[in-house]
């Protein structure tokens, strides 16, 4: 007999129960409804939002810290990392850069604030000061000097990125520097740790749905669908800008490693959507990174190029503040010349890179912008009110991608992307990460030999990222009394490498 096909019920609720991208996508619509129809009750759910975003908050900073120290570590090359962070950098600017002139000519083409005739006068800009908390955006010295950490565990409890980079930069370097024979112990247990907080993000990623739901009944029920109506022109140019953007985006990663775009989104759609939902990119972040280190990206360059993205490659906002800007003035009146329009673009440059994790960052960078050119009354910035929350799924989506798309361009640049692994995981193929393959880790901090650093390509010494200290070596490799020598971590000998040289501490013997 053939075997019976599950009823349509069944293979939904099977589909619901195993499915994180269903799950999060009933939980936008369900959300949606409730704002809809019960707007007060809607805006009470605040907290699960907001709780699902501080748990993910507070495994940010510790992950990236592992990940970055294991990264350089691993890779056993400290001016190799600094490549990356410098070609990170140029990429962000130029990607930004980009972002803040297509919203310009987008915001000139299309004039959306044309014919509004507003009287600034008529604004409340109290309501600016609230959502902001009279806070202001720091100069480029301030964030600078406080990119610096002025104490270790200061930069994790207050989730400074940069300053948690910076730290973990440094004991990288150190563990370089000291080699496995000394401290035998430190990489194993930074390893340890990193597995440990990625347990951890699957036990809070179960939560996702219910922060959706959450997030999403707060909006409807704060704005309702009215606002889509009253700021209809702005709104489409905005998402037009965006999708235009993020097709140059798919052209850039196509040309600069042959993967494609939006085989790419398939592979982060769940993460997309719960992103989406929450307004927040934070809350995927290390999702993200565990998914991008699984497409072949180096994990030193992933914990370098993502999370400083966060601080350095807003182009999703960068798009915003440049429409916006020319919204404000269009709708007061006001024509920006072209010499004021460069300024905007220069201003703009200065004012994003702080805005990462201030509150009212946009409307802080669009009233020092307006503040700048001195026509446009800063005021004004209270128009974009009623539309800002509106913008989030086109700045998160547009954010989101462009870092995940410098990560992959930034190591197929350094040489830190597998191509083959990558194409093969967003063709939905089962890949093994490098560290669950036998034999996979490579040698850790300080145990290469000599004659193992020039052998040439195409040995049999391991390639790609290594795994996690203490995974099972090759049958046969190394006898325990070899691996005890070493402080427990293994080290790995090409089969049939017949040698036997070196000091007991770093190689294993020769073996039958």
């Amino acid at each position: 007999m053939p075997p019976s096909v599950p009823s349509l019920p069944r293979r939904v609720a099977r589909i619901l129960r195993t499915s994180l991208f269903a799950q999060v996508a009933c939980a936008l619509v369900l959300g949606i409804v409730v704002g809809k129809l019960w707007p007060d009750v809607a805006t009470d759910l605040q907290p699960l939002g907001d709780g699902f975003t501080r748990l993910i908050k507070t495994i940010i900073s510790p992950l990236v810290f592992c990940v970055v120290v294991v990264g350089i570590a691993k890779a056993g090359d400290l001016k190799a990392f600094g490549r990356i962070g410098l070609k990170a950098l140029v990429w962000f600017e130029v990607a930004s850069t980009l972002a803040l002139v297509i919203g310009l000519l987008a915001a000139n083409i299309v004039q959306p604030g044309s014919g509004m005739n507003v009287d600034p006068s008529t604004l409340d800009t109290s309501a600016v000061d609230a959502k902001t908390g009279g806070g202001s955006l720091p100069s480029t010295t301030e964030f600078v000097v406080n990119a610096l950490p002025t104490s270790f565990i200061g930069a994790f409890a207050e989730n400074s990125l940069l300053q948690v980079l910076i730290l973990a930069c440094l004991v990288g370097a150190a563990l370089l520097h000291l080699g496995h024979t000394k401290v035998p112990k430190v990489l194993p247990a930074v390893e340890q740790a990193q597995e440990i907080i990625f347990a951890i993000v699957g036990f809070v990623m179960r939560l996702a749905p219910i922060a959706v739901f959450g997030a999403m009944a707060v909006l409807i029920g704060n704005y309702g669908l009215g606002v889509i109506e009253t700021y209809g022109k702005l709104i489409v140019l905005c998402y037009v800008a965006a999708a235009l953007f993020i097709t140059l985006l798919a052209v850039a990663l196509r040309l600069v490693t042959g993967l494609s775009l939006w085989k790419f989104l398939r592979y982060i759609r769940e993460e997309m959507l719960l992103a989406l939902g929450t307004a927040s990119t934070e809350s995927v972040m290390p999702r993200v990174m565990q998914k991008l280190r699984k497409a072949g990206a180096r994990d030193d360059a992933v914990g370098l190029v993502l999370p400083t993205g966060y601080s350095f490659n807003l182009d999703g906002a960068s798009l915003y503040l440049s429409i916006g800007t020319l919204f404000i003035a269009q709708a007061v009146g006001v024509h920006l010349s072209l010499g004021q329009q460069i300024t905007v673009i220069l201003v703009l440059m200065l004012t994003s890179k702080g805005m990462a994790g201030i509150p009212g960052s946009a409307f802080l960078a669009l009233s020092a912008t307006a503040s700048s050119l001195g026509a446009i009354p800063a005021g004004a910035v209270a128009l974009l009110l009623g539309v800002d929350r509106i913008m989030d799924s086109m700045r998160v989506v547009t954010n989101l991608l462009g870092n995940c798309v410098a990560v992959f361009a930034v190591s197929r640049w350094e040489g830190a992307l597998d191509l083959e692994r990558a194409r093969k995981v967003l063709d939905g193929e089962t890949v093994v990460m490098p560290d669950e393959e036998p034999g996979g880790p490579a040698k850790p901090v300080g145990s290469q030999r000599p004659e193992d650093s020039e052998r040439p390509e195409g040995s049999e010494r391991s390639k790609g990222p290594a795994g996690p200290a203490g995974s099972a070596s090759p049958a046969g490799s190394a006898s325990p009394e070899s691996s005890e020598a070493a402080g427990g971590i293994p080290v790995v000998v090409s089969a049939g490498s017949g040698s036997g040289s070196g000091p007991a501490k770093e190689t294993a013997p020769e073996t039958g």
